[in-house]
């Protein structure tokens, strides 16, 4: 239940497949219509691992390892396979770190993500390390689509699921080492370290697909959430404000070109 937020009575009996993990690989592809190792192990009878993207009870997505392993019967006839999950999404790194940054009043008491004031303070020290050392980094800026729309259509509660959403699905998005955190509103910065440009869009496409595959569900109501996002390298000279600036006008672009994609240097990346 820890891992996927459903009681044992809520999936006994039921397949991945029906609307409960739906798991995705890394560029969002549904594994269930295609790809499933569980089905691969039974079909060759051959041990493997894989790192997958679960859907959580709440909505968001979890990355995990599955491990799946064959089951033979006294022929030695493959007669089923058995997958264990573990988790990868770095959680109780982020817990200690969650709790570092709340004694220091930098968390977004919302989301449990960074605040603005400690965005803008971890911004300025990758930026000294660029010009010191040429660490490169890049910055996503990321604003949910419609918000506004489903505020105003299904209440603040449910804009506040919403939130919670897409930054647990960010966070798990993102490798350990990156940063996360809320910038106001619907809004978030992610700084991506250690990138080019190709491997820069690429994170940033692997966070917005993995955002659109993931519904907030709420009874019988499906809430479908998606992103924009704004992706940008920092250069020598850019201040903090230069850099948000240029990636917020990024995500704006994104939005121009029709939402639920991802702009980096004015080249959009569309929905699949």
């Amino acid at each position: 239940m820890e891992l996927t937020g459903y009681a044992r009575e809520e999936v006994v009996g039921s397949r991945c497949s029906d609307n409960i993990l739906v798991h995705v690989d890394h560029q969002g592809n549904s594994l269930c219509a295609s790809g499933c190792p569980l089905a691969a192990t039974m079909s060759d009878g051959k041990n493997r691992e894989t790192q997958v993207f679960m859907s959580h009870k709440d909505g968001h997505r979890v990355l995990v390892s599955v491990r799946t392993t064959p089951l033979h019967d006294s022929e030695g006839r493959i007669i089923g396979a058995v997958e264990i999950f573990r988790d990868l999404s770095h959680q109780e790194a982020m817990y200690k770190k969650m709790k570092q940054l709340e004694n220091l009043a930098l968390l977004d008491p919302l989301t449990r993500l960074a605040n603005r004031r400690h965005i803008e303070t971890s911004l300025q020290s990758r930026l000294e390390e660029l010009t010191r050392y040429g660490w490169p980094f890049g910055v996503l800026f990321i604003d949910i689509d419609h918000f506004k729309e489903i505020n105003d259509s299904n209440g603040h509660n449910v804009g506040d699921k919403v939130l919670k959403l897409v930054s647990l699905t960010l966070l798990n998005s993102l490798r350990p080492f990156d940063f996360l955190g809320r910038w106001g509103g619907e809004e978030f910065v992610a700084i991506v370290v250690n990138v080019d440009k190709r491997k820069l869009t690429y994170i940033a496409d692997r966070a917005r697909s993995l955002i659109e595959q993931s519904t907030l569900k709420l009874g019988d109501l499906s809430i479908p959430v998606t992103v924009s996002i704004g992706a940008t390298l920092a250069k020598a000279g850019d201040t903090t404000e230069s850099l948000l600036n240029r990636a917020d006008a990024l995500m704006y672009r994104a939005k121009a070109h029709g939402r639920n994609q991802v702009t980096a240097d004015y080249h959009p990346i569309k929905s699949h």
